[in-house]
């Protein structure tokens, strides 16, 4: 789940309490991930290929490969440090994961039977994002699901800062203190490539996804089914 080079995943105390952040942050993670799951279930096959763009921690990869013992997998990060935690996360069942450090460009060309980029793109510029949409679309086969969520609030100034409060107030309700949830809302708002849902969803199509459907809302996260 971190793509991005610029984030402080690198720092040792960061990724050692990586998994403790989704819970907190996230409305609904660990649901969202099933429905992940469910989503991708549908349409791959039952000895399918699984892209993950984002793996580094691992969380959502071993969600999938403890259900479903047929898939395989390919893992891309640009961190190191969070690579090593999905390989410990992973324990036995990385033997059905391969892990690359870097970017999408550096997964193989698949075919891959489904996708996954969870909590990732927010943290990338939007025209990267857009690159990074098309290459995941390249590597799929015709009729292969991608499933996607992250950070995704309305444009409009006044409407933003409404949702980041609401992800502030989130977070405290989890236990985190109210000033570090204010200091994490307010880095949200200056330093994340973060569009609307209509936005993101006309980038999905641009990249060549059809029946790009909205198949969670958690406050400020949105996540989307589509199909190759």
């Amino acid at each position: 789940m971190t793509e991005p080079t610029h984030l402080p995943f690198a720092n040792a105390e960061a990724v050692a309490s990586y998994a403790e952040g989704p819970p907190r942050m996230v409305p609904g993670w660990a649901d969202m991930v099933r429905m992940t799951d469910i989503l991708l279930a549908e349409r791959v096959p039952r000895d399918g290929r699984v892209l993950v763009v984002g793996a580094g921690g691992g969380l959502e990869l071993k969600r999938f490969a403890q259900k479903h013992s047929e898939w395989s997998f390919e893992g891309v990060d640009p961190s190191r440090p969070m690579l090593d935690l999905a390989s410990a996360t992973l324990g036995p069942l990385g033997a059905r994961v391969h892990l690359h450090e870097g970017h999408v460009d550096d997964a193989s060309d698949g075919p891959f039977d489904g996708a996954t980029c969870l909590l990732t793109l927010h943290f990338v510029e939007i025209e990267e994002r857009r690159r990074m949409l098309a290459q995941i679309r390249r590597r799929l086969r015709p009729g292969a699901p991608f499933v996607v969520a992250h950070l995704s609030v309305p444009e409009v100034e006044s409407e933003r800062q409404i949702w980041l409060n609401r992800y502030a107030a989130f977070a405290v309700s989890s236990g985190v203190e109210p000033s570090k949830a204010e200091a994490a809302a307010k880095a949200v708002g200056e330093r994340l490539s973060i569009v609307s849902p209509q936005r993101d969803e006309e980038m999905l199509r641009e990249a060549g996804f059809s029946d790009v459907a909205c198949f969670y809302a958690g406050l400020a996260f949105r996540g989307w089914v589509a199909v190759a």
